[in-house]
């Protein structure tokens, strides 16, 4: 399992459409060949900044499979509107477990 975590900072007085937006696609993501589960943090701190976490079964699934799709056009369409800079995209995997 690859998880994908998008670093999104969203213009001031924006966060309700972006969330709006991200709530829309989140059927693109269910329908996605390997996603199998995303979810939106919003920062307490600084409540402009957002975390995309969403889990893939292979980084391909992100990289090839989704980016390389007409869904990614679609959330693109949804949401970078309110981006203040294109999204800082890493993708992790598991090294230690607590529990």
């Amino acid at each position: 399992m690859v998880l994908e975590i998008a670093r999104i900072e969203v213009k001031p007085g924006q966060e309700s459409a972006f969330e709006e937006g991200v709530a829309k696609a989140a059927e693109l993501f269910r329908r996605a060949k390997g996603c199998r589960g995303m979810e939106l943090q919003r920062s307490v701190e600084n409540p402009s900044h957002y975390q995309l976490m969403v889990q893939w079964e292979t980084l391909e699934n992100h990289t090839v499979d989704f980016r390389g799709s007409e869904d990614f056009q679609a959330w693109r369409a949804l949401v970078s509107e309110h981006f203040v800079a294109p999204p800082q995209v890493e993708h992790t995997v598991v090294a230690v477990k607590g529990f």
